[in-house]
């Protein structure tokens, strides 16, 4: 009896289900699919038909059909931004999100924005949710509050030291506001800058613009908190230089 070696790891039931994929007549279609999603983990499956027709005369254009897709279903990206979801999608936003971010600090003429933003004042600010109660956590060369040197890994990292007594409501309520929070907060800090140049908010508006790039992240205890670029510009946006009073003490 001849006894079947793994290939690469791979058990005798999926090395085959694999040979029987690259079998198939539309390997080359699903092959350039799966490229085409960037190598989504989970993509979404649509399935239907197109059609786009000339409205003078009704003569169908062109027709398209799921039907002759692979397994037919046409697979794009998911989207999701969570690479514990989908590896691929979170590198594609994370780099996207990197690039619009570099392009509103440094100028990038093809994003619309030019290099003069970089002598625009600039803060970068974190801003971070409350406690809700001590959760266990690696706190630089010190061990935890716990006692123990939790490694990086350790699924214990972000948990409450005392559950009795943690806000899990608090928590909850927090990431459910956070989106109202951050618009709150860009409403409020345009009122402050006015105030603190000594000038109405109508004028404000009118001889300036505050812009804002963020990033939403979660924190090991599952807090969201945001990482923000707010820039100074002038009146016409990032085109227009900021006006003489729109300096970095008036902002902190």
């Amino acid at each position: 009896m001849t006894a079947t070696t793994p290939i690469a790891g791979q058990d005798p039931d999926t090395l085959a289900d694999a040979l029987r994929v690259a079998a198939d007549p539309g390997f080359d279609r699903w092959q350039e699919q799966i490229r085409r999603t960037g190598g989504c983990a989970d993509p979404i499956r649509l399935t239907g038909a197109t059609k786009t027709v000339d409205r003078a005369t009704g003569t169908v254009l062109h027709a398209y059909f799921t039907d002759h897709e692979p397994g037919g279903v046409l697979r794009i990206a998911c989207g999701n931004r969570r690479a514990s979801r989908c590896p691929s999608c979170a590198w594609t936003y994370a780099g996207d999100t990197y690039h619009l971010i570099r392009a509103g600090l440094t100028g990038d003429r093809t994003k619309g924005t030019p290099p003069t933003v970089r002598d625009h004042p600039r803060v970068f600010a974190t801003l971070t949710a409350p406690t809700f109660g001590p959760v266990h956590n690696r706190p630089g060369t010190r061990p935890c509050r716990c006692g123990v040197r939790h490694p990086e890994d350790d699924p214990l990292l972000g948990t409450p030291l005392d559950p009795d007594r943690y806000d899990y409501a608090g928590a909850v309520l927090w990431n459910n506001h956070a989106p109202d929070l951050w618009r709150y907060f860009t409403i409020y800090l345009r009122r402050e800058i006015a105030r603190r140049a000594g000038l109405t908010q109508q004028v404000a508006r009118a001889t300036s613009r505050v812009s804002f790039g963020k990033v939403a992240e979660y924190q090991k205890r599952g807090a969201v908190h945001f990482h923000t670029v707010i820039r100074f510009d002038g009146p016409d946006g990032p085109h227009s230089p900021p006006p003489h009073w729109a300096t970095l003490p008036v902002s902190y």
